[in-house]
């Protein structure tokens, strides 16, 4: 999935989103999301490559728990045919929910 493709499935949630980071100062209020990829996963026999996945990773914040937004992203991913593993955790510094999805694409 390139880089176009997966900005174009962003933009499905008509949710702010950025790569990686939203410049200082420029965050959006939330919820909003955050898009990287922190590596590949390679299959390889005999010395050879013979595909590579990329790992992709979308993570939604929020101020509030909120499952409709959740759902919302997750029938996104579905209608895509992307399988994903999804986590939670509360940042307590910036007093934010952030709900990660991990997938291969």
């Amino acid at each position: 999935m390139s880089y176009e493709e997966i900005n174009l499935l962003l933009e499905e949630a008509g949710l702010p989103f950025a790569y990686h980071h939203f410049a200082e100062g420029e965050s959006p209020e939330p919820p909003f999301l955050i898009f990287l990829s922190p590596g590949e996963d390679t299959f390889s026999a005999d010395n050879i490559a013979y595909f590579s996945t990329k790992k992709l990773n979308i993570e939604l914040y929020t101020d509030r728990k909120s499952p409709e937004v959740e759902e919302m992203v997750e029938k996104i991913l579905k209608r895509h045919e992307i399988y994903f593993s999804k986590t939670e955790a509360y940042i307590d510094s910036e007093k934010l929910y952030e709900v990660l999805y991990e997938m291969e694409v």
